[in-house]
């Protein structure tokens, strides 16, 4: 099973959420809508969605503010594997520039950018990922939102890091990122097969 955790504006039915959901067949891929703009709002969602798969260790994919999701809740759930695209891993230091601007989700839903919200997002960070979470990181070092060497250092200790020239933060890697996946999931399953 693979969890997809959308980005700041996005939802489960994004263009990243299909392509997971057509390539990875006949895997399932659960997308759970979530308020990724109002950080415990997002927490409380998700924490719920995780606690509702019981036993379940599914593999689970972050993108952008999914990312930073992400790598909490795997501190929190049984992650067979945490993959890691683009991640917005310091929103205390992305956001402030956008101060004031007024965003919509994908839900049509607007908002704006402001120092509660950015705030929020403090509660929720890592000092230090290098805690034993199994982590691949797929970064475009032409991501223009977010500075792909922030995730390369926090991890470059223990993460797996997959970094592509050019690309974008829409991330335009995800045929190479998707086999990654498919390659984990088929080695997890063999081994549940195994254990069986």
């Amino acid at each position: 099973m693979l969890v997809y955790l959308h980005g700041l504006n996005s939802s489960g039915r994004s263009a990243k959420a299909a392509a997971l959901r057509e390539r990875l067949s006949p895997y399932p891929v659960l997308a759970p809508d979530y308020q990724a703009h109002r950080p415990p709002a997002a927490v409380a969602r998700l924490t719920a969605f995780f606690a509702d798969l019981g036993p379940a260790c599914p593999a689970v994919v972050g993108s952008s503010m999914g990312g930073f999701y992400g790598q909490w809740l795997a501190r929190r759930f049984a992650f067979s594997h945490l993959f890691l695209i683009n991640p917005a891993l310091t929103p205390w230091d992305l956001l402030p520039p956008h101060l004031g601007e007024t965003m919509t989700t994908a839900d049509g839903e607007t908002y704006q950018i402001t120092r509660e919200l950015i705030e929020a997002t403090r509660a929720y960070g890592l000092a230090d990922p290098c805690d034993g979470v199994p982590t691949t990181l797929f970064l475009d070092r032409g991501d223009e939102v977010i500075d792909y060497r922030i995730a390369q250092s926090n991890y470059r200790r223990c993460g797996r890091l997959l970094i592509w020239d050019g690309g974008d933060h829409a991330f335009q890697h995800l045929d190479e990122a998707i086999d990654c996946i498919r390659t984990h999931l088929s080695t997890q399953r063999r081994e549940s097969q195994q254990a069986g």
